[in-house]
């Protein structure tokens, strides 16, 4: 009989056992609901294509993240290894189990026995030890692959430039040759805050009692406005074929994850807040405020299959949205630009990843046009001038490969570069809307899947989303780009009239 050998342990099982699996601190396993969807990462191409992965953190700036695909393709190798290595005890644990019955019947029919039963059942004993020690090793490989995997942000486009650079893809109301008169001569009282409390719409002393900083009360005419501001964006959204949704504000925290909203940014800054739950309510799923729309629109369909016929599915909601907002205040971040809650209506849709485009299958990148004409035609409409991004990678949330933002110039972010010199043109703009593609990354965290079509098996969506209002800041847009210094008065944009009562500016008087 062979010696005993000593519990399996292999090179990887040594090395991993003396660190942690990766360079940042584990969080704890968030509880999930038994509703909760099973995230599928495509761990086969990352294994496959650890360098690119690798490489798309350095170029998104999650360098921490930068060697989970090496260790993803490490860990799926010995997983690998464990299988092969599993098939010796488990085949001799079989031919002892059958040698131990034939030996107890031998002995219940008085017999003598021909081996020694003791031993034979100490060396089934040590090899099922051995065999747990590795299937639990082969888990917990499978655990952790699984849990850097969706650590990993998503690829990015072709479309996307590498770095911190966007690229100018267009102006909208707006020539450069040819700038509205207050660029060049910039005025100080030109601020949503001071236009919009002097006007009685804004009212920041009120919130910062009631609630502290980031926070505010439109009031009057400010009030309508936000209301005509949503209005109008859902009249548009809904002539483009979008259906209206009002979604909830609080969602799972899990959902939030699984959209690319982590509580804490790569920068370790808080993204979004969760909501405090009692001492008997420990055990439970967290829930946290949603910090867009997108979230529970994006969760409508988790865990279920939408069949192909029902694609491009488009949503449009509009929803109050909470966030940190965390960094430092200054000039840029006064009145209502960066706030902790505010309204916005939110577009958001799922395509086919592999449409039929012979029979008018609609893609992702279909979508993303669309939503961009949208925007276009909101910010259009509302005469405020703009300028179309296409953003580079650096600036990408985890979940989107492509994104496009549209920044409004605001007059009161205008800064002179030197005394009595012209301001400088590139610290006026402000971002008032993005759209993203985030191919399958959110549907494969969300479980969705698309059934039927030209393809017999079953696939993750892409989906997208992209901005139809962020009332704050278009509205604080609305007071600088209208006010008519003269009369005293912001001009209010003609579209935006019929949801005001015919109202054509706001004053004073």
């Amino acid at each position: 009989m062979a010696p005993p050998r000593p519990p399996y342990v292999c090179l990887n099982c040594r090395l991993f056992a003396r660190r942690p699996f990766s360079s940042s601190a584990r969080r704890p396993d968030t509880i999930r609901p038994a509703t909760a969807p099973k995230p599928t990462p495509d761990v086969k191409h990352i294994r496959q294509n650890p360098e690119l992965y690798s490489q798309n953190c350095v170029d998104r700036n999650y360098p921490a993240h930068a060697q989970y695909p090496l260790k993803i393709q490490q860990l799926s190798d010995e997983a690998r290894r464990l299988d092969q290595d599993l098939k010796t005890p488990r085949s001799r644990i079989k031919e002892l189990e059958k040698a131990i019955g034939k030996i107890a019947s031998a002995a219940s029919n008085g017999s003598e026995p021909s081996e020694d039963l003791a031993s034979l059942r100490a060396e089934a004993t040590r090899l099922k030890d051995e065999s747990n020690a590795m299937s639990t090793r082969k888990t917990t490989c499978a655990d952790e692959i699984n849990r850097l995997a969706l650590s990993l942000p998503n690829l990015s486009s072709s479309h996307t430039p590498i770095g911190a650079d966007p690229i100018l893809i267009n102006y909208i109301n707006f020539d450069p040759q040819s700038p509205p008169e207050w660029v060049t001569r910039p005025d100080p009282g030109r601020s949503h805050v001071t236009i919009g409390t002097n006007l009685g719409l804004l009212d920041f002393t009120s919130s910062a009692i009631t609630t502290g900083w980031g926070w505010y009360f439109l009031t009057n005419e400010g009030a309508l406005l936000e209301q005509a501001l949503v209005q109008y964006a859902l009249s548009v959204a809904r002539r483009h074929g979008w259906k209206p949704v009002s979604p909830p504000s609080l969602v799972y925290s899990y959902v939030a994850e699984a959209c690319g909203f982590q509580p804490r940014d790569q920068h370790n800054e808080q993204q979004i807040w969760a909501i405090e739950q009692t001492e008997k309510d420990k055990s439970k799923p967290q829930r946290s405020l949603a910090a867009t729309a997108e979230i529970p629109l994006a969760a409508m369909h988790a865990g279920r299959d939408i069949p192909a016929t029902q694609l491009p599915l488009r949503l449009v909601g509009p929803s109050r949205c909470y966030r940190a907002e965390a960094g430092s205040r200054g000039v840029d971040t006064k009145g209502l630009y960066r706030v902790h809650e505010f309204t916005k209506v939110e577009m958001f849709a799922w395509a086919d990843n592999l449409p039929d485009t012979s029979k008018g299958g609609v893609t992702s990148d279909d979508l993303f046009a669309e939503l961009l004409s949208i925007q276009t035609e909101i910010l259009t409409a509302l005469n405020l001038p703009c300028r179309v991004l296409e953003m580079p990678s650096t600036d990408l949330g985890a979940s989107a490969s492509r994104k496009r933002d549209i920044e409004v110039l605001f007059p009161s972010r205008l800064r002179a570069t030197e005394k009595n010199s012209a301001p400088d043109l590139e610290s006026g703009w402000g971002e008032v809307t993005s759209a993203s593609i985030c191919t399958d990354y959110q549907s494969r965290r969300l479980g969705t899947r698309v059934r039927g079509g030209p393809v017999k098996e079953s696939r993750f969506p892409h989906t997208v989303n992209g901005t139809a209002m962020a009332v704050p800041r278009v509205l604080a847009a609305i007071l600088e780009n209208g006010w008519d210094a003269d009369r005293e008065v912001v001009v209010i944009p003609e579209v935006l009239r019929n949801y005001m009562g015919g109202m054509e500016s706001i004053g004073k008087n």
